[in-house]
């Protein structure tokens, strides 16, 4: 028999953020998170909180935990965007497609209680969250800001009559791969046409000033992109407690023009997914140590964010950054990159890769149905 409960107490949302460490328990491609890092997500006096409502459920077979999901109705994409959806993610299930229908079942309930009109996911509380159930490149390690599912996801929401929304492609490159020449004539000419200058950082503390302004320009970059909802200044300050302390100062490019304003940047980030394997939910006892050694010593490293702004995109200003990032990456012996995802229709961001004989090895999609086409159709 199979029992959906609301977590609402303490064990319940550590039971909640532990689940997936036993269903994938010995995989070798999924990347656990920090556990006390992912219950203060959900505290409830959290800003985000203040522009988002969310409902967490776990699903139970013979008093046994098998499922989790939640529900989450971000206000801002409802009331401003005027979209009519109810989000849902955190969801993790085991191959067994009534506990999935059982737990889609609640976020309906939510939804309708809203008056809202369609359901979609698995999607975090806003855009800077983890999105996209995976569709291929299973054999591939998650990045540390990707999610990772097996197949069997993806059998459950087709059956269930859920359809395909958004896609993601991830790509990875080989440092060998990337001409250097090419970046650099291409990269002197655009400074000289165009009056702009990249910036290099010696230590993290200097990339701070800057940090307000990047995701104004992320704001402006991907406006015009069908899923995008504006990063919230609580949002901001948040990313900059959580990540700026993993960043390389030498992994950063910042590109300003004439008047030293901001006009594009990018941040990449040593990989920590095996790190994060390693810590095993923890920081204590080894965990901090796994983290500090792979900011220090790694061989691949991971595109975080990227923006341009629309005033200079298709104007070779990502020529600077590249530029950048090659000599950053010889210097620290850096063989592999691996971008994050990037939608599919984005082809003014994709296009910056394709001279770097790109391998295109993830895609993601989330999942949307109408909240009254929702059925029990097993077969």
């Amino acid at each position: 028999m199979i029992t959906i409960k609301e977590v609402q107490t303490k064990q319940d949302f550590e039971d909640f953020v532990k689940f997936p460490f036993a269903l994938y328990r010995n995989n070798p491609f999924w990347v656990p998170p920090l556990i006390a890092d992912e219950i203060k997500s959900f505290n409830p006096e959290n800003d985000i909180f203040k522009t988002v409502d969310a409902h967490f459920f776990l699903a139970l077979k013979d008093s046994k935990i098998v499922g989790r999901i939640a529900a989450i109705v971000n206000w801002t994409e409802v009331r401003e965007l005027k979209k009519s959806k109810v989000r849902f993610g955190w969801f993790e299930v085991i191959d067994d497609i009534e506990v999935t229908y059982r737990l889609l079942k609640k976020v309906q309930e939510i939804g309708l209680s809203h008056q809202l009109e369609y359901m979609e996911g698995p999607v975090g509380f806003s855009n800077m969250d983890k999105a996209g159930l995976l569709i291929s490149g299973f054999e591939e390690i998650a990045t540390m800001i990707g999610l990772y599912n097996p197949p069997y996801y993806a059998v459950h929401f087709e059956k269930l009559n859920l359809k395909p929304e958004a896609t993601w492609v991830e790509f990875k490159i080989q440092l060998k791969d990337i001409p250097n020449n090419k970046i650099e004539k291409l990269a002197e000419l655009v400074e000289k046409r165009y009056q702009v200058q990249s910036i290099k950082f010696k230590k993290s503390s200097d990339i701070v000033p800057y940090v307000d302004d990047m995701f104004a320009l992320l704001n402006k970059t991907y406006a015009d992109l069908q899923s995008f909802v504006p990063i919230q200044p609580f949002q901001i300050e948040h990313y900059k407690t959580k990540y700026i302390k993993y960043i390389h100062p030498e992994f950063i490019s910042v590109v300003t023009d004439q008047d030293n304003q901001l006009i594009a940047f990018s941040i990449t980030m040593p990989s920590m997914s095996k790190a994060f394997q390693k810590a095993k939910g923890s920081l204590f006892p080894f965990g901090f140590w796994h983290l500090l050694r792979a900011t220090q010593k790694n061989d691949h490293v991971e595109f975080y964010l990227i923006g341009v702004d629309p005033e200079f995109q298709n104007k070779g200003i990502a020529s600077l950054i590249f530029r950048d990032f090659y000599h950053a990456f010889r210097k620290n012996n850096i063989i592999t990159c691996e971008t994050n995802p990037q939608l599919e229709e984005n082809n003014k961001i994709q296009q910056m890769w394709k001279n770097f004989n790109p391998i295109l090895h993830k895609r993601r999609s989330t999942f949307k149905i109408e909240l009254n086409h929702l059925q029990q159709h097993i077969s």
